[in-house]
């Protein structure tokens, strides 16, 4: 049987996550698994990387993605594998840690599950958008946002080349369902569990007091625009800028079903996760 192979990622700030390197490193070594990283990733971990391997030694692609990281890292880990089959575990190591299969004082074990096979995954969709010809690929949000010093936005919307919304604003954000619970849940938008096969958009502090966030089918693609005379905005897929809607300017997102694939460890769900990560919904 060939040997199986992980890749890692980590945290943006080291100091949080090097214990738990040194312990991944070891549980691969303990599983007969090759662990594998970037150069720089080795490098913030000094003497806790060592046995991992580079990940230019990597013949074909890992089995395996493990992240210790926030939501962030693990968001970046599912967009460098999207449709590649390779599921993405994290630890949390940062704040919320909405994704994350289990939290710091849970690595050892969770890493040593994961290693053996004990996780479920969970197939994720996407939104496709493409900015200068490149297709960007976000699994929490693609958002359009007003510069800090510019004029209030003024940002249209059609569904399935219906307009619908017009409004001026500070911006407006496409969610999937796992994105649902943060820039899209800060604009009053509603959370769709996992597995809801659709997205919602909501806008960013509407000047309106009837704009409301709207549930759109998976099917029908949504137009943003830009209305002429007013600044350029900012889009960025994740929180990460990938370019600019110019004025008059349109662009189209898209949900792309299935492009990710998220480990968890058996016996958590959607449900018992915002209890833990929000509280309960009512009181």
């Amino acid at each position: 049987m060939a040997e199986k192979v992980a890749v890692l990622i980590t945290h943006s700030h080291p100091p949080a996550a090097t214990e738990a390197v040194a312990l991944a490193a070891a549980a691969a070594r303990n599983a007969g698994w090759r662990l594998v990283a970037t150069a720089d990733e080795r490098a913030k971990h000094g003497d806790a990387a060592a046995g991992i391997e580079p990940v230019d030694a990597l013949p074909g692609g890992p089995d395996l993605c493990l992240v210790l990281g926030g939501d962030g890292s693990i968001l970046y880990a599912l967009r460098r594998f999207a449709r590649a089959g390779v599921p993405v575990c994290g630890v949390n190591f940062g704040t919320v840690g909405f994704l994350a299969a289990g939290e710091p004082g849970e690595a050892e074990e969770g890493i040593n599950r994961a290693l053996a096979g004990e996780i479920e995954t969970i197939d994720l969709p996407g939104l496709a958008v493409e900015v200068d010809g490149e297709e960007r690929l976000a699994f929490n949000d693609v958002s359009f946002s007003r510069r800090p010093q510019d004029r209030v936005a003024e940002l249209s919307y059609k569904i399935a080349g219906e307009e619908v919304g017009h409004v001026r604003c500070d911006g407006l954000v496409a969610a999937t369902p796992a994105g649902s619970t943060g820039y899209n849940l800060a604009n009053q938008g509603p959370i769709l569990a996992w597995g809801v096969k659709g997205y919602v958009v909501s806008y960013i502090s509407p000047h309106s007091l009837t704009a409301r966030a709207l549930v759109v089918a998976p099917s029908d693609v949504l137009h943003v625009g830009n209305a002429g005379g007013r600044e350029p905005v900012d889009v960025a897929v994740d929180g990460e800028l990938v370019g600019e809607l110019t004025p008059g300017g349109a662009l189209e997102v898209r949900f792309a079903n299935g492009v990710g694939l998220l480990a968890q460890l058996p016996g958590t769900s959607f449900y018992q996760r915002i209890r833990e990560k929000f509280g309960h919904l009512a009181v």
